[in-house]
């Protein structure tokens, strides 16, 4: 027991190090996981042979995740990306097997171990790709969703390859795997029938996780609420996921591709969000613990030996799977940004490229030695995957904003009294109130997507950086009486603010804060006026919860101006301590003891007896009603 209490200490330390390190330098988690995975495993042997055992649990990660990716969808929209899913997964998978079994058969293999090689390397990495695209936050984009399209059509494509590959066993191996066949042990459902059975079983599978999904999980739920009990809530979710992959896998299907299936049948029910939030704790753990056994799985012996092999069988399969991808992302007219994010996202060979090859040697399709350089490839090939996005980030992405913003901003031909510097969710409203009180304004954008959905409602937009002067300048920022910035950065707001008041002072600067720092960043740069974007709607809400706990409306209405007032009365003393601070990152004595004497005046401001109010003044309310004991 010491044992594993002492392993589990060393896993878990490896990853709180190295992963705020990682994401700290702009590598991304996945890359520090697999960085601490290579520390504790190859270079200072802290642990061992159990990785590939603990590696095989941590894939149950990879479920979770496609369980949660499917409750983001619905059937609707599961229909709606078939032709990609179809197109070009079934394309990406077909062209990429073959290219590998060619080049295999180039090297001299026999067709049956080249063919199964190209089904390896068809392969990407499902974990890796998915957490990078959420972690970036560019699942949504064309690319991210071309990329998941691919990826799921994978995860469907490794249960024809599993049946494949017992077919193309090889006599000569038998002698050389004989002691690894365990796998005949493994609990199955479907082993021996006949091919009408077999396929007949998983149909009755695969309808049991659709139907019972649907008809049998919101009773079930209902009656685990009933309880009153979180963990048992935590407790069933835990076991739909674990029972669904445990059902795939007795029928010989992927315990992903069943779990996707079932987060799609739940992605309408009513518990959605709660299971989301029990499982995604657990998915996070099992995908870093994942990572790291991938790094700590690397075999420097066998590297160490053939380092020129691996690396040039490495960069081939990196080659290849790009230019096919790159190919394929131009004939679907997947462009610019979004075809590179797509290509290099998913040049990478997977984790299932690790089960492929177990089940090979297995079933006597490639020899040991073999398997273990091409386990290496994989996992090397993975390793390489963040620093292919990374090049992404650093290198192709900025240049496809600089192709599109700098030559393509649009020619403003005319001027106004007010120019609006952003139109996402907080400048839209203001420009709707401008505009509904007929005030002429000029909006200006960088992102082409805001634009047009500004321009479907009859507003005057431009495309173009509003923090560049020189664009600033075509729009009449030297007529102008009024400057609202609105714009989704920081640096770049306040960078406006301090441009527009040395140059313009005469513009009258209105400006929407993040948070009470950036609020004072913009006050030090000059701005006339700044609002703190979630400063009302929070106090809004606050005076909600005062109602709902029984306050008066009123009441708790006065209550949220006394608040207002408080604050507004300290700000100056706030201010002027915050100038003390280096960055406006630390708290400095001076500064929390104001914002102590704060909380003691909004508290006294609180406990102040107020007028009756008139009774024309009093809405008509009635209190909430307490539970009975």
């Amino acid at each position: 027991m010491t044992a594993y209490f002492v392993q589990a200490f060393i896993y878990l330390a490896a990853a709180v190090i190295a992963v705020p390190l990682a994401k700290r330098f702009g590598l991304g988690s996945v890359l520090g996981y697999l960085v601490a995975g290579v520390v504790i495993g190859p270079v200072t042997g802290l642990v061992g042979q159990e990785t590939t055992t603990i590696q095989h649990f941590a894939e149950f990660g990879v479920v979770m995740m496609l369980f949660l990716v499917g409750m983001e969808l619905d059937p609707k929209a599961l229909w709606a990306m078939r032709a990609r899913l179809l197109g070009l997964g079934g394309l990406q998978v077909s062209l990429t097997a073959l290219a590998g079994m060619a080049f295999a058969l180039w090297l001299g293999l026999v067709w049956q171990t080249a063919l199964t090689v190209g089904f390896v390397f068809a392969l990407s990495s499902t974990a890796i790709v998915l957490q990078t695209l959420n972690e970036k936050g560019l699942a949504r984009t064309e690319g991210g969703r071309s990329a998941f399209s691919v990826l799921l059509f994978q995860d469907i494509a490794v249960i024809p390859m599993l049946a494949i590959i017992p077919l193309l066993a090889l006599p000569g191996l038998m002698d050389t795997s004989a002691s690894s066949g365990s796998h005949s042990a493994d609990l199955s459902l479907v082993d021996g029938l006949p091919v009408w059975a077999h396929g007949g079983v998983v149909v009755l599978a695969v309808a049991l996780v659709i139907v019972g999904g649907y008809f049998l999980s919101r009773p079930l739920f209902r009656y685990v609420v009933q309880s009153g009990l979180r963990e048992v809530f935590t407790a069933t979710a835990l076991m739909l996921v674990i029972g669904i992959a445990a059902l795939m896998s007795l029928v010989n299907l992927s315990p992903a591709l069943g779990a996707f299936l079932a987060g799609v049948v739940l992605a309408n029910s009513e518990f959605r969000h709660e299971l989301e939030a029990n499982i995604e704790p657990f998915k996070g753990l099992l995908l870093g613990l994942f990572f790291i056994t991938v790094g700590a799985g690397i075999n420097f012996d066998v590297l160490a030996q053939q380092w020129g092999v691996v690396l040039s069988l490495a960069a081939v399969v990196l080659l290849v799977k790009a230019l096919i991808l790159l190919g394929l992302a131009l004939l679907f007219r997947i462009k610019g940004s979004n075809g590179w994010l797509f290509t290099l996202g998913l040049a990478q060979a997977g984790e299932f490229g690790f089960v492929l090859l177990t089940y090979a040697v297995q079933n006597q399709v490639i020899p040991v030695d073999l398997s273990q350089v091409l386990s290496l490839v994989v996992a090397l090939s993975m390793f390489l995957t963040p620093a292919l996005f990374i090049l992404y980030d650093q290198v192709v992405l900025p240049r496809y904003r600089r192709r599109t913003n700098e030559p393509e901003a649009d020619s403003i031909d005319e001027a106004a009294p007010v120019i609006v510097a952003g139109v996402g969710r907080f400048g839209q409203i203001v420009c709707r109130l401008l505009r509904a009180n007929n005030i002429p304004i000029v909006v200006l954008d960088h992102e082409i997507q805001q634009i047009e959905n500004v321009r479907r409602i009859q507003i005057k937009s431009y495309f173009g950086d509003a923090s560049r002067p020189e664009l600033l300048e075509t729009a009449g920022i030297a007529q102008a009486r009024l400057l609202v910035v609105a714009i989704d950065d920081r640096e770049r707001s306040v960078k406006m603010v301090e441009h527009v008041k040395k140059f313009y002072p005469g513009v009258w600067v209105l400006a929407r804060a993040f948070d009470r720092g950036h609020g004072y960043q913009l006050r030090g740069a000059g701005a006339d006026d700044v609002v703190r974007e979630t400063y009302h709607s929070a106090l809004e809400l606050g005076g909600h919860a005062l109602t709902a706990m029984g306050v008066h409306p009123l009441r708790a209405k006065q209550m949220t101006w006394a608040f207002y007032d408080n604050e507004s009365a300290h700000e100056d003393e706030l201010y002027e301590a915050w100038q003390e601070i280096e960055e406006g990152i630390s708290f400095s004595p001076r500064y929390g003891e104001l914002f102590m004497k704060l909380e003691e005046a909004l508290s006294s401001a609180m406990q102040t007896d107020w007028d009756d109010p008139k009774r024309e003044d009093v809405p008509v309310w009635t209190p909430p009603q307490s539970e009975p004991d």
